[in-house]
């Protein structure tokens, strides 16, 4: 893990909280095969890939109530990069905010659960997708408006490597040091794909690191696949946390598909097409793949 300047010491993650979250991530990612059959294509790699990330925010670190996904005390997540819905509908799936049978509807016509976010249709999706590098500039209106109602609610905005080549990111980011939001976590995908190829080939974004800590951000850099590196670096966000603070940003290194072999190296992975055939293979292949890790 790389940490700033500031450094913080914490206890590691207890086998038990990690087991559980590791359990979690891997449902999310059978949810979202589940849905990826129902159309036979979409951005299935992207969710795999992240699913270790949304099984820590919604399985360890949201404070929210799933009868009532609009609660004045709940935490905030933004999905900034609304093509990643087919995980983040996995993730309140396994939340109970949406039910599961609901997931089979997934970009069917009159469905709650469009392939891309929509915050008027989907029960617990904060923003809707579209234009990537708009998520973040949300996220920092949304938590100054909380911190000046007094509130201790939180904002996590998930966003991808992709959209650090948008200006309104890097704005926003100098916007939140500014204000000195302690209440503002983002989270970065690193999966160095885009939709037009390898993200050092369309624009170099490294030394992404350093770029964040001189923007003022307190930054962790962790392998996003990692369980406990992702909550020692909760963790060590909790022992900063202040009303009025610097504003916190954990780099996720991902693999796009991670979990199921047949997926992790297909060379077209940002929008994948998957044969029928296909399908129950990488199920068999995350089985296989969560079974060896947990009886490790």
């Amino acid at each position: 893990m790389t940490l700033s300047s500031v450094e913080v010491a914490v206890a590691t993650p207890t086998p038990e909280r990690v087991d559980r979250i590791r359990a979690a991530a891997s449902r999310i990612r059978h949810h979202a095969l589940n849905m990826g059959e129902v159309q036979g294509q979409g951005y299935v790699g992207q969710a795999l890939g992240a699913a270790d990330m949304f099984a820590a925010v919604y399985a360890d670190q949201l404070t929210y109530r799933a009868e009532d996904p609009h609660w004045e005390g709940r935490d905030r997540f933004l999905l900034s990069t609304g093509h990643y819905a087919i995980g983040h509908y996995a993730a309140l799936a396994e939340a109970g905010i949406v039910p599961v049978a609901e997931l089979e509807t997934y970009g069917s016509d009159d469905s709650r659960l469009p392939m891309s976010g929509m915050s008027t249709y989907t029960p617990g999706m904060e923003i809707s997708g579209g234009s990537l590098g708009h998520g973040l500039t949300v996220a920092v209106g949304m938590a100054l408006g909380l911190r000046l109602q007094s509130s201790t609610s939180r904002v996590i905005n998930f966003l991808s490597d992709g959209e650090l080549d948008e200006g309104s990111t890097w704005e926003a980011a100098m916007g939140a040091h500014h204000h000195q939001l302690g209440n503002l976590t983002a989270m970065v995908d690193i999966n160095a794909l885009q939709a037009d190829g390898a993200t050092e080939t369309v624009l170099r974004t490294e030394p992404v690191t350093e770029k964040w800590e001189s923007f003022g951000w307190y930054t962790q850099r962790v392998d996003g696949n990692d369980v406990s590196a992702l909550l020692g670096a909760f963790d060590n966000i909790a022992a900063l946390a202040a009303p009025i603070g610097r504003p916190s940003v954990i780099l996720c290194d991902t693999k796009v598909g991670r979990g199921a072999p047949l997926l992790e190296t297909r060379e077209k992975a940002h929008f994948m097409r998957i044969e029928e055939n296909e399908w129950q293979i990488c199920r068999e292949q995350l089985t296989a793949g969560y079974e060896g890790t947990a009886s490790a």
